[in-house]
């Protein structure tokens, strides 16, 4: 139903993830028999979830440990991985500047030259040790350096920025990568984002994507939102590019998996996500939590060292366990940012869900009470949920 901001005006209401809930039907299963197995571009995986392409979530390591846990580490091709042969220095500047001096020293870091090199040796990095090479570039660099990319022999490649879309008007001066041509040249799968609405998602399967990422601006880091004043709350969003999913594998027999990327940050919000519809979720910041991750105890956007427009900040997100502990537990924290994979598995035992695609059918309400209800003592003494 649309509502009428003014004359002249109408809109449409949008629900974000913490005005929703989960309702249980008449059937409940063990955890142990949930089935959460994905697949993206023929690779399966038991964990839907991926970690978001960030300087500060995955590095090779990372990429590698997630892999063999069961999840996807996607590695930022236009970040200090490829820009410094050794980004261990480089990261440790990142965490130790103040807040004054964060943006200026990040666009100065990041002024440094991508190296074609450098994106090959990451690659091959990750591959010599039996893990999925999964990367992201920026538009302007899946031109510019999606060959190199195709010989190191990336498994998959994101094309991801904060709005994307087959319809681009460019300058004459400038020739705007053509999504579909791209995706037919590439010798493997590739995921386009980001989404917002049930006509881009569709758009850009037509393209050719082998998946689509849904989210404007609700990561922890970033300020596109702020900035921009463009965004669409998470929960409307993933279920209209669902939507439009459902509708392309109706009629062309193709499915093509929905990833709900920004703003995720506990085992509730990844089932919220699923049950609008997702396949999958992107994170970030809970990745950045973990020991092993790069940025060490800190995140940041990757629109953060935009040298005209910053649209990105860093936050200190601390160090609450290991990578393992944070996905596939067992949990030593009470809030919901541990063992993501139980968090999955006990929801749709709970709901009566055997698979992924029974969770994206499970009864939605309308609760924005849901995260305050009855949880005065935690708000207080900044507990469990009230922390």
């Amino acid at each position: 139903m649309e509502i009428s901001i003014g004359r002249g005006k109408q809109a449409r209401r949008a629900y974000g993830f913490d005005e929703i809930a989960l309702s249980p039907g008449v059937r409940t299963l063990d955890p142990s028999l949930a089935n959460t197995t994905w697949e993206l571009g023929g690779i399966a995986r038991e964990i839907p979830i991926l970690a978001s392409a960030m300087d500060g979530v995955v590095d090779v390591k990372m990429a590698v440990l997630l892999s063999e846990l069961g999840s996807i580490g996607v590695l930022n091709l236009e970040g200090v991985q490829t820009r410094y042969e050794n980004p261990e220095p480089i990261l440790e500047r990142i965490a130790s500047v103040g807040k004054e001096e964060f943006v200026g020293l990040m666009q100065e870091l990041y002024a440094e030259p991508i190296k074609p090199e450098l994106i090959t040796k990451r690659i091959t990095e990750i591959k010599s040790q039996g893990a999925i090479a999964a990367v992201s570039l920026t538009p302007a660099g899946a031109s510019k350096y999606g060959k190199t990319v195709a010989e190191a022999g990336a498994d998959l490649v994101f094309v991801q920025a904060t709005v994307v879309s087959t319809d681009h008007l460019a300058p004459e001066a400038i020739s705007p990568l053509d999504l579909a041509t791209f995706c037919q040249e590439m010798p493997m799968p590739v995921v386009l984002g980001n989404c917002v609405t049930y006509e881009v998602a569709l758009k850009l399967m037509k393209a050719g994507a082998a998946a689509v990422l849904v989210g404007i601006g609700p990561g922890a880091a970033c300020t596109s939102r702020g900035v921009l004043g463009v965004g669409v709350p998470q929960a409307t969003a993933t279920a209209d590019c669902a939507a439009a999913r459902d509708d392309y594998h109706a009629e062309t027999g193709k499915y093509i998996p929905v990833i709900s990327d920004g703003g995720i940050i506990t085992g509730g919000d990844i089932c919220k996500c699923l049950a609008c519809g997702a396949d999958a979720v992107m994170i970030g910041s809970p990745i950045a939590r973990a020991a092993e991750a790069p940025g060490g105890d800190f995140h940041w956007g990757m629109a953060t060292p935009s040298p005209v427009l910053p649209r990105g900040t860093r936050i200190k997100v601390g160090t609450t366990g290991t990578i393992k502990e944070i996905l596939v537990g067992p949990a030593k924290l009470d809030d919901g940012t541990h063992n993501l994979l139980g968090a999955i598995k006990t929801s749709m035992g709970t709901l009566g869900a055997k698979d992924l695609k029974e969770m994206q059918q499970v009864d939605v309400v309308i609760a924005p009470s849901l995260l305050t209800e009855g949880k005065v003592y935690q708000k207080a003494q900044q507990l469990g949920m009230g922390k």
